[in-house]
């Protein structure tokens, strides 16, 4: 079946307010980061999560493997579920608020309690493909307040007996478990979660995950015979964790101040995803498409381009060490 659209998919309209080349002896292309460590230190792993332990033992597991200091995630599994896990290592933990909120895909096996004909199931399936409203679970890291979710899509794969293979679609923070038992409700017979595995997270799919075993040969390859090209195979650019957000591309000469925590001004400003209101929370990244940092906007994009001076976002979060660009006194 062809895989279905997620907003992170949806192509975005840039305005142009100014052009500017840029100046290669000062940062690279995210994929061109060197060394290794360097590459490491600002790289995300898509790990294939087993069934059995918890998303916190997973990320340690790779934090030990690779020797780092500190390891993240992009959004909890349950020990039962498997599937996309980003873990980001070392100073990509910084991108994992992005992927919090990037929308995610599952493909969950379902367990009617009575046998339903296929027609039926489908009607089920259409009726909650909307805004549905959600209490978490009991056993859940967040407060159990009811809120909406939007389901972008279901579709039945298979149907054997009582039980029924979908793929869904939805905004982050949605429940699958939760769905499952809703639907139970609405067919008036119950049903409950059989199992579940993740295989999407923002633009992370389940086409190029990776294992753990994986992760710990290439590392062994790399530290006792010297070949590093199988860790850069596994291990991608944090920049992918932003790769469904609003974005702003910015001038070299802005880019040190924003390091330092100054907020963008107009004139530090090439490039606008055209859709951006006020209050939105973009990335902001380089001409070579690195990640400088997380801002707010102050104004829509339309605004941002006409302006030629004053503040147009506020910094929230820097990703990028300082002085990778010319400090913005000697430019």
């Amino acid at each position: 079946m062809e895989r279905r659209i997620l907003p992170a998919d949806e192509s975005k309209e840039w305005i142009i307010k100014a052009e500017e080349e840029t100046d290669f002896k000062y940062g690279c292309k995210p994929e061109d980061r060197r060394p290794l460590s360097h590459y490491i230190n600002y790289g995300i792993v898509n790990l294939d999560k087993p069934m059995g332990p918890t998303s916190h033992e997973v990320v340690v597991w790779v934090k030990n493997v690779l020797q780092l200091e500190k390891t993240g995630h992009g959004g909890t599994l349950d020990p039962k579920v498997t599937g996309v896990l980003p873990v980001a290592l070392g100073e990509a933990t910084k991108v994992t608020s992005a992927l919090l909120n990037a929308g995610k895909e599952y493909v969950c096996v379902i367990k009617f309690h009575q046998e339903l004909d296929l027609e039926k199931i489908k009607g089920l399936m259409n009726t909650f493909t909307t805004v549905i409203w959600q209490r978490p679970p009991v056993k859940s890291a967040v407060a159990r307040v009811l809120r909406k979710r939007r389901i972008y899509y279901i579709d039945i794969l298979e149907t054997v007996g009582k039980y029924t293979v979908f793929r869904v679609g939805c905004e982050a923070g949605t429940y699958i478990r939760k769905l499952c038992f809703d639907l139970g409700e609405v067919a008036l017979c119950g049903a409950n979660m059989a199992e579940l595995r993740r295989t999407r997270a923002g633009l992370f799919t389940e086409d190029s995950v990776v294992t753990l075993q994986d992760l710990n040969d290439a590392f062994y390859i790399s530290t006792e015979e010297g070949d590093d090209s199988y860790l850069y195979k596994l291990i991608q650019p944090m920049e992918k964790a932003v790769e469904h957000m609003q974005k702003i591309i910015v001038r070299d000469t802005a880019v040190d101040a924003l390091c330092h925590g100054a907020n963008l001004a107009a004139n530090g400003v090439l490039k606008i995803h055209a859709d951006i209101k006020k209050g939105d929370h973009v990335a902001i990244m380089t001409q070579k498409g690195e990640l400088v940092a997380f801002g707010e906007t102050f104004h829509s994009a339309i605004k941002i381009a006409k302006l030629s001076s004053g503040f147009v976002a506020k910094i929230e979060r820097v990703a990028m060490p300082r002085r990778t660009y010319p400090h913005w006194k000697t430019t």
